[in-house]
């Protein structure tokens, strides 16, 4: 008989997670119960519980109680991008239950929208766009002011993992001089230098703010970090609004001494009213990093890498485990969070 995976991927559709082939290999390995695309009973859950073996959930929810009566559980897996409340951490760390995030799952469509916004603002490339709507588009014009090459710049990562390492990659062809700061990385590459946070947006004319949402991360690039970044850089905000003073960011906008390039606001939908909107120097995306067709299927990739891992009894993971002494802070960030889930 083959393990049973509970699957309550709701609010996720199941194809936006898993390709095809890949949910039917996984089908091959569990019995999956669930994988609709509306929201699992609970009841229906906890009738399942005692004989699953994978819990895998949007948010998933158990309590110390539930989990007693999951004697064969060996993984929850959440599908909604964070480590949320509901789930009790220490009881499942405790029985030996594994607790996996689907955070690195988004790197590769996260680090294609970076790069992206790193091109359009570092070649004006909206900017021209909306001038030629109005005819006043700047003909053969080097726009000193704004615009740069990224062939050879440095720049900067506010938070080093999995979305700026795969970004990093991408930005391989260009040569650039990158420069992290992240408080709970220490195992520099070759070619990248951790520097602490000042000098970090003094040396840069792109930072890239990556860090993941924690009590240590609120506002971490602070309103003295913004003023003292280089005249006519540009912050690139794909992580989430929390990690950087976004009043200050639209400060310093409005003045003309940076660029912005946000994916995330502090509260979402944004104002209609809100300035942001009508400012130059912005290009705006409305939470879709990752919202492109295809753009998730490594999610399920990596489920599907890890399932096959725990039954095999191979130690390598592609999702994030938890870890015990961080997820404390991570839960208490995701509470105080007023903007959307992970797209």
């Amino acid at each position: 008989m083959k393990p049973l995976m509970i699957l309550d991927n709701h609010f996720r559709q199941r194809d936006e997670l898993f390709s095809a082939d890949t949910y039917a290999t996984l089908s091959e390995l569990v019995d999956i119960h669930g994988g609709v695309d509306e929201a699992m009973p609970r009841s229906e859950i906890m009738e399942r519980l005692p004989d699953a073996a994978f819990y895998v959930a949007a948010r998933p929810e158990l309590s110390a109680q539930d989990i007693a009566q999951a004697p064969n559980l060996k993984a929850t897996i959440e599908v909604a991008g964070a480590f949320r409340d509901g789930l009790d951490y220490t009881a499942c760390l405790d029985r030996g239950i594994e607790v996996l995030s689907c955070s690195p799952g988004f790197r590769n469509a996260v680090a294609e929208m970076a790069l992206a916004m790193m091109l359009g603002a570092g070649r004006g490339l909206v900017a021209e766009h909306e001038a030629f709507r109005i005819g006043d588009e700047s003909w053969l014009d080097d726009r000193c002011a704004t615009d740069f090459t990224l062939y050879h710049q440095t720049i900067g990562f506010i938070g080093y993992g999995q979305i700026a390492r795969e970004t990093h990659r991408l930005l391989e062809p260009f040569s650039p001089k990158v420069l992290a700061f992240d408080p709970f990385v220490t195992d520099a590459e070759t070619d990248v230098a951790f520097v602490d946070l000042n000098t970090l947006v003094r040396s840069c004319k792109v930072v890239v703010v990556a860090a993941v949402p924690s009590e240590e991360t609120h506002g971490l690039l602070s309103a003295t970090h913004i003023a003292a970044m280089q005249k006519g850089s540009v912050v690139i905000l794909i992580s989430r609004a929390w990690c950087a003073d976004f009043d200050a960011l639209v400060q310093h906008v409005q003045s003309g001494h940076i660029q912005l390039a946000t994916d995330v606001f502090p509260d979402e939908p944004l104002a209609a009213d809100h300035p942001l909107r009508r400012l130059k120097g912005v290009i705006l995306s409305p939470h879709r990093a990752a919202a492109v067709k295809g753009g998730r299927h490594l999610i399920g990739d990596m489920i599907l890498h890890d399932v096959r891992a725990i039954l095999d009894g191979n130690p390598l993971r592609q999702l994030k485990p938890v870890d015990r002494g961080q997820v404390k802070s991570l839960v208490a960030a995701q509470l105080n969070l007023t903007a959307t889930p992970n797209t």
